[in-house]
């Protein structure tokens, strides 16, 4: 118990430090610790969480920090995690808020948002295209790419909230019919 916690409030302290650029940038953290590292969970599993967290108001890296501490470690696992991550981050907000007050003008200040971009921009094209290859291998090319435009067109051309698009997908899955063969096979 006292190890799973300990490994809890790590992993979580590591997505806390090194997410720079808010929520987005630290789901690739929460997967390499979630997924590769630990192995709490699969990439389905991931996926599932990340989906609903969207969904849901609220940083998505507090709200997976909440799920995925308390599906490891119950109640204490998800207190343990949601300060592990949000701890670094209001420390780091207060310092650097103050370090900007007093030198904002300076050159090297403002190069340190710029300088994070970058990184920030690749550790989410990975993540993309490791969702995209497993999308691919459930959903097959074709529906994959379609779902994938139909999705970007509605976010991006008509600003549809992300969380509404999510959502609607969810919703389609539920009630979409189950097929012949899969009704046959449960019933075998």
């Amino acid at each position: 118990m006292l190890q799973t916690q300990t490994q809890l409030f790590m992993a979580f302290l590591r997505i806390g430090l090194f997410g720079f650029g808010g929520g987005p940038s630290m789901i690739p953290l929460v997967h390499q610790e979630v997924v590769k590292r630990h192995a709490w969970m699969d990439d389905e599993a991931f996926a599932d969480v990340l989906a609903i967290g969207n969904t849901l108001p609220g940083p998505i890296a507090t709200k997976m920090a909440g799920y995925i501490g308390y599906r490891v470690g119950g109640s204490l696992g998800a207190l343990n995690a949601v300060i592990a991550v949000i701890g670094p981050i209001i420390i780091a907000m207060i310092a650097l808020l103050g370090l900007y007050a007093r030198h904002g003008d300076q050159r090297w200040v403002q190069g340190m948002g710029q300088g994070v971009v970058p990184v920030v921009m690749v550790m989410m094209a990975k993540l993309t295209w490791d969702f995209f290859t497993k999308s691919r291998a459930s959903l097959g090319w074709l529906v994959t790419l379609v779902m994938g435009a139909i999705a970007g067109g509605l976010i991006y051309w008509l600003d549809v909230h992300p969380g509404l698009v999510i959502g609607a997908i969810l919703i389609a899955a539920l009630l979409r019919p189950e097929s012949q063969q899969a009704t046959s096979e449960t019933n075998k």
